[in-house]
């Protein structure tokens, strides 16, 4: 196969030469390439499958190939060490976190933090110290940490920072200040990047979080970058981290059988980035200003999230945020309007639609979703609504238990009405953005029941519940 960055990606090139040489394999994965055999529709989904070592590299890694493709991202990206994930930046998340310290031991962590992040706290028996974003009132959006957030916790000895950057809706908090105070503290920044993987490449798009002193980036390369699913990266220093401690939990976590298609890609988008990161990233940014461009001419009021209302460099630019409230009319409804146009949004709830663009998108995909998109709005709009701030970003936590400690916890079923005051036992989050309205440990408040219900009634999809339809809640039991 022709390929113009297997030059330059030895991954990519060892998943592909692969498949250009005729084998006879008596190893995993049990298809062996060769399901269509069996049946074409199966052969078609797994027959490019390989695992790293089942013939990328041999199982004890003695060609390297891996860890060239590795060490060619730490120096991409200006780190120490690298690491490539086929469980997405889940298991980067957990892998980090399972480094960092003992049971009991405390991390200063966001509160627009992914779910993974509280997943990883269960597993390790580290315990959160919650950090509030500033809430923009004109928008209604999460404006990220403050430092003065940060310097409210000190006292309680956090053993590192971990921060979401940007977050879900495109917003960055003061990194600079908050890394500096960090390190003042000689307390490590781990940033949750998963979003920001384009981050670093365009000096139209903010820098990415190495660049700016941060300890470790975690970021997905299959959402902004064109990667295979569940592909993510780990990058970190060491100066204020244990490398070979993140080294012993990120395999402690990871799968031992990954799949090379995964691997390759992410190979394959640092090699992308590195030969035609500027141009690519470019071109992505004149796209999406030209849609916003296009769509908002048909309209009175300022409709998207754009870099001019907030700080400078505290906004991605080629995030697509329409505020649906502004036209008077249903973020869900707008969405299974383009939903029978055969167009997929990445998330929508009363208020809000999120369209992710990446380097993967022409000018023409834009176009399509324009001319979908703008005779749906116009049919749909009614008198504006007040910006509200959605639950994820409104709740302030009150803490009963460990989150742990409520995980492991004997547990009932309740009502909606008898839950409230309760202990919850279930981490329950809108998805997207699967940020949590309430973790287990935490108490169960009339403001959490009633915006769980309204979310639910207004067609917003609610998460990770044991009963998803919310008539009962599961609690810890009472002793």
């Amino acid at each position: 196969m022709n390929s113009e960055l297997r030059k330059s990606a030895p991954l990519l090139d060892a998943y592909l030469s692969y498949f250009e040489t005729e084998r006879t394999a008596f190893t995993i994965p049990g298809h062996k390439q060769k399901a269509h055999r069996l049946d074409e529709g199966l052969g078609t989904v797994v027959d490019s499958d390989t695992p790293l070592y089942g013939g990328l590299d041999e199982i004890k890694l003695t060609e390297g190939t891996l860890k060239k493709a590795e060490a060619l991202a730490a120096s991409l990206w200006g780190a120490q060490y690298a690491r490539f994930s086929t469980g997405g930046s889940t298991h980067a998340n957990q892998a980090i976190i399972l480094a960092l310290g003992k049971p009991g031991d405390k991390i200063a962590i966001t509160r627009t933090a992914h779910r993974s992040v509280l997943s990883a706290l269960v597993l390790t028996g580290l315990e959160p110290i919650w950090l509030t974003p500033e809430i923009d009132n004109a928008t209604g959006v999460p404006m990220g940490i403050p430092v003065s957030e940060l310097e409210r916790v000190l006292d309680q000895k956090p053993i590192a920072l971990l921060l979401t950057e940007p977050g879900y809706l495109g917003t960055i908090s003061e990194l600079s200040s908050l890394i500096a105070k960090a390190h003042e503290n000689s307390i490590p920044v781990i940033i949750d990047a998963a979003w920001g993987a384009h981050f670093g490449f365009n000096p139209n798009i903010p820098q990415h979080v190495l660049q700016l002193g941060a300890d470790a980036l975690i970021t997905s390369v299959h959402k902004a970058l064109p990667g295979y699913s569940a592909s993510a990266l780990l990058l970190a220093q060491g100066n204020l981290l244990n490398l070979d401690r993140i080294e012993q939990s990120f395999e402690t976590t990871h799968t031992t059988s990954p799949a090379g298609a995964p691997l390759a890609s992410i190979d394959a988008c640092r090699a992308l980035l590195q030969t035609r990161g500027e141009e690519l990233t470019g071109q992505l940014l004149n796209n999406v200003n030209a849609f916003k461009s296009a769509v908002q001419s048909n309209f009175d009021q300022p409709i998207f999230l754009n870099p001019e209302q907030f700080p400078t460099g505290r906004f991605d630019p080629v995030k697509i945020v329409l505020r649906a409230n502004l036209l008077g009319l249903s973020g869900v409804d707008v969405e299974k309007q383009l939903q029978k146009a055969n167009i997929r949004v990445e998330m929508a709830d009363r208020d809000t639609i999120v369209f992710l663009a990446t380097l993967a998108d022409n000018s023409e995909d834009f176009k399509v979703l324009e001319d979908a998109l703008v005779p749906i709005l116009k049919s749909l709009q009614g008198p504006a609504r007040e910006t509200q701030t959605s639950l994820s970003w409104s709740v302030v936590p009150k803490v009963g238990i460990s989150i742990r400690d409520a995980y492991f916890a004997d547990t009932e079923f309740v009502s909606a009405d008898q839950a409230i005051g309760r202990i919850s036992a279930d981490l329950i989050a809108p998805y997207p953005p699967g940020v949590a309205v309430v973790a287990p440990g935490e108490i169960l408040t009339q403001q959490i029941i009633e915006g769980l219900a309204s979310s639910r009634a207004a067609g917003v999809r609610i998460a990770y519940a044991t009963d998803s339809t919310l008539n009962q809640y599961r609690v810890v039991l009472e002793s």
